[in-house]
């Protein structure tokens, strides 16, 4: 997590020449994009695991 860049919580997701960056919060896409499968793969994971994103991010900042 690149929490000393910004204080919104957020994530990276990285994919071959791809990059996306999302809101915790929400899960919305900040900046950046995926192909169309890979952001469903992300955001699927993302949303199974976004308390421990959020509780990762409390602990960082």
């Amino acid at each position: 997590m690149f929490w000393r860049e910004h204080n919104l919580p957020h994530f990276h997701a990285l994919y071959e020449e791809h990059e996306a960056i999302f809101d915790l919060r929400d899960l919305r896409v900040l900046r950046g994009m995926l192909p169309r499968r890979t952001m469903g793969s992300v955001l699927e994971w993302a949303s199974e695991h976004r308390d421990e994103l959020m509780e990762d991010w409390k602990l960082c900042s």
